[in-house]
């Protein structure tokens, strides 16, 4: 039992060549001789290493805007007239940006006739005022942190043979 055996296969150890192993030749008989090949199996798993923790906070602050408003004024002048007027009717006119509206009355007379009494002169005006709103504006700001895993088979415990 503690003895050794010499013998080309008994010498023979996984992962080593054949080719020094000695070899006879009979006449006549045919040896076979065998042909090993090792091969590679590699495997992968997945293994958690860390981790993230993604938090967002939302902030307000308020800030003064001054806003350009564009508004319309329109200016009404009454200008007296006090003339007598014939037919047909004075029509509304416009004179520049200025439009003029008569405004008639009847007046009794020995004949009945038409008075232009005034004229309305109304003119528009384009202005603009500033005004000052205060706005709450929101912001957000996100953090990151990394948690790392401690773990003894982190890359894997199969890596002893690489």
């Amino acid at each position: 039992m503690g003895q050794k055996d010499n013998s080309p296969q008994a010498s023979h150890q996984p992962g080593q060549g054949l080719e020094n192993r000695p070899t006879e030749l009979d006449a006549g008989h045919a040896t076979v001789i065998p042909v090993i090949e090792e091969r590679l199996r590699v495997d992968k798993k997945t293994v958690e290493t860390g981790a993230v923790r993604i938090s967002k906070q939302v902030t307000e602050h308020e800030e003064t805007v001054t806003v350009p408003l564009a508004y319309e004024e329109i200016q009404v002048e009454r200008v007296a007239i006090n003339r007598l007027v014939d037919s047909p009717l004075p029509s509304i006119r416009y004179e520049g940006e200025t439009m003029i509206i008569p405004v008639i009355k009847e007046v009794a007379v020995v004949e009945k006739r038409l008075m232009l009494v005034e004229e309305l002169h109304v003119i528009k005006r384009q202005n603009q005022k500033q005004e000052t709103h205060a706005v709450n504006l929101r912001a957000e700001t996100v953090s990151v942190e990394h948690i790392n895993i401690n773990r003894s088979d982190a890359f894997g415990a199969e890596q002893s043979g690489c």
